[in-house]
């Protein structure tokens, strides 16, 4: 269920090349790469880590966290209050439709996480 869902995220998001779905402490659930790239697990596990210190600076609460490098921008987006989806862009990937995709992400993945 979760593997048809990064799928076809990873499929209506231009020059995404990977997905993930990760808890808040790090765990990686369930990864999925349409080609070689990062060590999804490792990245999602580094992520949270940086978001869990963005929190404890009093900010609030974290929904959305992007990281541009080159030739990948990574970006999480909160599912629940337990979960966040990873998404990872490739040079050139289509940012806008990725934020948006993250956006309306909790809609298709809630009934399976609650």
């Amino acid at each position: 269920m979760f593997d048809r869902r990064l799928r076809d995220l990873i499929d209506r998001v231009e020059g995404a090349c990977g997905a993930a779905l990760v808890a808040n402490d790090g765990i990686t659930v369930r990864a999925y790469a349409s080609e070689p790239g990062p060590d999804l697990e490792m990245l999602a596990a580094e992520l949270l880590s940086q978001i869990g210190r963005v929190a404890d600076l009093a900010v609030g609460r974290v929904d959305q966290f992007v990281i541009a490098a080159d030739p990948y921008t990574v970006m999480l987006g909160r599912l629940t209050d337990s979960y966040f989806l990873m998404l990872v862009l490739g040079g050139g990937g289509n940012f806008g439709r990725a934020r948006f995709e993250l956006r309306r992400a909790p809609l298709d993945f809630e009934k399976d996480l609650i």
